[in-house]
């Protein structure tokens, strides 16, 4: 196991939502499993006016996001934990003087013993983080003459390719890059780093791996909830920025990608950057046309509930050409998978939650057992990101009696069956690696801006383009008909049910 050095944690903006919901109880875990360093510091920075006790009181004694984690807990363990954390009032501006933050810094590294080790947690809108990085810089507190110190930013990461050079630009002015980790809360998940080990680990799949084998690939990224309260936020977002270019592209990046050298971060990151500047970038109109498809949904009723449309919901314009689903078919410009078709979709209000990976292999060039219907039983490696999270393998086996009728057979497995393993939480993962200066699971300068460089054209597209249709779906369905469409040959998405071995025959009955 890495150390994990004494330190200190700044957290901006720790009197919002994503502090006490997300960050707090991955800090929890740590705590309550052991990987906290002797000497850890959690200093809350924001604009509200709380004392120490206040803060500790919000994120941690009376939150609602640890109430099932502490309610059995011997009190002195969740006091010792809840006195970790301190608490600055930045005032009304984040653009302010940094002084005052520098001397609290100072007297609990000094009190506390965290050997000038920082790390500093932009949980604020991304307006604000070339700002704060200017701020800290100012004041003395981005130097590592002692200790070190990283500065961990949130998506999104910039709104176009223009956008994102620039933020990184303005970060690089006052942070190296070495110091700067982009989270994606995503490449937290085991599943997803899995994929490497799937890949990479066995010699039954990676030799199989490229174009000779694999007929498509098929990413589904689907939620069952609409934009909630997040309605003004989402209609200046979309689909293709909130999910495609950072999480989806991720995992595109750790499926394309060739062999690093080893396991180090930047080996592997170098390879990931690769990967996405190998994507072949659309930029006729008619292959935009003829290869993405986007669209809202509509009005519903799911469960005998009636589910507002997109358009009506709080926040959104009423003529928004904002989209809730996008589904995007490309090419990898390269050996190992030229010509190997990839179909990426994601979207809101579809019947179920679930992340998942599907590799469809080709069939056997020569075909014994002919039989109608054999592009729907084609073998498949299915590798399920959320939930029930795990992989399955489809493949051919004889139905009993007569004659050599196929049938397709699963063998699965679960991370839910290693009883003796707690698989750590995303944001525990990421929080831990950053601790340790393990970079692997955080985006690079040039990974960001590879990922714009393949979604601007299309968001372009969709903006200017002639021709360009905004198609409706109902809530709680799987998408607009013709997305099945953009699948070549067989026409149709894999849609898979809440379990992993559910049947793509999968519907919400009401």
């Amino acid at each position: 196991m890495k150390n994990t050095e004494n330190q200190m944690l700044v957290i901006f903006g720790a009197s919002g939502d994503l502090t006490a919901r997300k960050l707090v109880p991955a800090l929890y875990n740590l705590y309550e499993s052991g990987h906290l360093p002797k000497n850890f510091v959690v200093l809350g920075a924001s604009r509200s006016d709380l004392s120490d006790e206040d803060f500790r009181k919000k994120v941690v004694l009376e939150s609602k996001y640890l109430t099932d984690k502490i309610k059995d807990k011997n009190r002195d363990g969740i006091q010792k934990f809840a006195e970790m954390f301190f608490y600055e009032d930045l005032g009304k501006d984040y653009d302010v003087d940094y002084t005052p933050l520098r001397k609290r810094v100072g007297d609990l590294n000094d009190e506390k013993g965290t050997e000038g080790n920082i790390m500093y947690y932009l949980s604020t809108p991304p307006t604000l983080y070339e700002t704060i990085a200017k701020n800290l810089a100012d004041a003395g507190l981005s130097t590592q003459n002692n200790g070190w110190k990283r500065l961990i930013v949130e998506k999104p990461f910039g709104y176009s390719l223009e956008t994102a050079k620039a933020l990184n630009k303005g970060l690089q002015q006052h942070f190296s890059e070495s110091q700067i980790y982009r989270i994606d809360h995503y490449l937290g998940k085991e599943t997803v780093q899995n994929l490497l080990v799937t890949r990479f680990a066995n010699s039954i799949f990676e030799p199989l791996w490229n174009r000779n084998y694999i007929d498509h690939i098929e990413i589904t990224n689907a939620e069952s909830v609409g934009v909630e309260k997040r309605g003004g936020y989402y209609d200046k977002s979309g689909a293709l920025r909130d999910m495609f270019q950072n999480h989806l592209l991720q995992i595109v990046s750790l499926i394309v990608m060739e062999p690093p050298i080893g396991d180090g971060a930047e080996e592997i990151r170098n390879e990931k950057v690769k990967a996405l500047k190998s994507l072949r970038v659309m930029k006729d109109e008619k292959t935009l046309h003829d290869h993405t498809i986007r669209a809202q949904y509509m009005a519903s009723e799911i469960n005998g509930e009636k589910v507002k449309g997109y358009r009506e919901e709080e926040g959104v314009d009423p003529e928004s050409t904002t989209e809730t689903y996008a589904a995007i078919k490309f090419f990898v410009d390269n050996w190992r998978w030229k010509d190997v078709p990839f179909y990426v979709r994601t979207a809101k209000r579809m019947p179920t939650k679930v992340t998942e990976v599907v590799i469809h292999f080709k069939t056997p060039h020569h075909q014994i057992f002919k039989e109608s219907g054999i592009h729907s039983k084609d073998n498949k490696l299915i590798i399920r990101i959320q939930p029930d999270e795990g992989i399955l393998i489809k493949f051919g086996v004889k139905v009993p009696g007569q004659g050599f009728k196929v049938e397709r057979a699963n063998l699965d497995f679960y991370y839910s069956s290693l009883v003796e393993t707690r698989v750590m939480e995303a944001y525990e993962r990421l929080l831990l690696d950053a601790m340790q200066g393990d970079a692997t699971l955080y985006a690079r300068a040039d990974e960001v801006e590879a990922a714009w460089e393949f979604v601007d054209p299309i968001l372009d597209y969709w903006q200017k383009g002639k021709d360009v249709r905004m198609y409706g779906y109902p809530s709680g369905t799987w998408g607009p008909t013709n997305a099945d469409d953009l699948i070549e040959g067989i026409g149709f998405w894999r849609n898979p049910g809440e379990n992993l071995t559910d049947d793509e025959n999968y519907c919400v009955l009401c």
